[in-house]
């Protein structure tokens, strides 16, 4: 007896352990049956199948990230741009997305493709200069509108869609590194040419007041020194008015200083001249 019971015993159990199953809180299910879906459930706990009969496919509620491939877009100016962006994506309507995709790695596949076909559609008829500016978020809400039109059909709806990043490609890179260094050596010989040509209208300017001020300052010497010399020749011409015998013997000394200056001078002269007039009798005195 105990030989036939332990076998049933482990067909039920068995029976009962391919019939539970449990839904997890980040997960919704999919009862299938030979393939055919025949149950949705979307809230977590224990819950029961078909043993051998009908089998679960899991599937994830979470929100959900995506990093689609980096895409070459060519704006309308013709510029070609380098977009690495990225999707969060979150499977709303388990039973169409079943159907329409599978599983989630051919979900990713499918949504890479249309998010960059939606970003060379739309960033496509803007220029280079939007796509870097501020404006580049309207454009994103615009891809992000045409995305989840198409992932709705999947049983998916975009949460978001951004731009992780956008260069151009190297070789554009390197042509406008070479041009914007080749713009800054202009600039520098530019400045440098107005920084030599304001030096040399600075000091044409400094030689040009030293000029006036150097003749400004000649000019007032020479003012006084004719209104010191003339006040000399008035003191004189008042001197030889009181004392001329005072202002010719003065005279005299200033003559003798500038002959005499040195030592080394020679003079010859009559003794009874004039110029001797204040050094007595000097022929009298050679006599004795």
């Amino acid at each position: 007896m105990k030989k036939i019971i332990l076998p049933i015993i482990g067909v039920l159990a068995l029976t009962v352990f391919f019939s539970i199953f449990i839904v997890k809180e980040v997960n919704q299910a999919i009862v299938l049956q030979f393939g055919d879906p025949k149950r949705i459930i979307l809230k977590p706990g224990l819950n029961f199948k078909l043993p051998f009969i009908q089998n679960v496919v899991f599937l994830d509620k979470r929100i959900l990230n995506l990093d689609a491939p980096p895409e070459e877009v060519i704006a309308s100016d013709q510029k070609r741009l380098i977009v690495d962006a990225f999707a969060r994506f979150q499977i709303v309507d388990p039973l169409k997305f079943y159907i329409s995709v599978g599983n989630e790695r051919v979900a990713r596949s499918r949504l890479s493709t249309i998010i960059n076909s939606r970003i060379r559609s739309v960033l496509g008829t803007q220029e280079l200069q939007t796509l870097l500016s501020e404006d580049r978020n309207k454009q994103m809400a615009l891809i992000q509108e045409g995305v989840n039109n198409e992932a709705q059909n999947f049983g998916i709806k975009i949460v978001d869609v951004r731009i992780k990043r956008a260069d151009l490609p190297q070789a554009n890179s390197d042509a406008i590194y070479r041009r914007m260094q080749t713009e800054r050596e202009r600039e520098a010989k530019e400045f440098r040419a107005k920084g030599a040509e304001m030096a040399v209208t600075i000091t044409s300017t400094a030689d040009k007041e030293v000029t006036v001020i150097l003749a400004e300052a000649q000019k007032k010497s020479e003012i006084m020194k004719g209104e010191g010399d003339g006040q000399r020749n008035k003191i004189f011409a008042d001197a030889f008015g009181k004392d001329a015998e005072f202002f010719a013997f003065y005279r005299a000394m200033q003559a003798y200083e500038r002959a005499l200056i040195g030592g080394e001078t020679s003079l010859i002269m009559s003794p009874d001249s004039e110029f001797f007039k204040f050094f007595g009798n000097v022929k009298a005195q050679i006599k004795n």
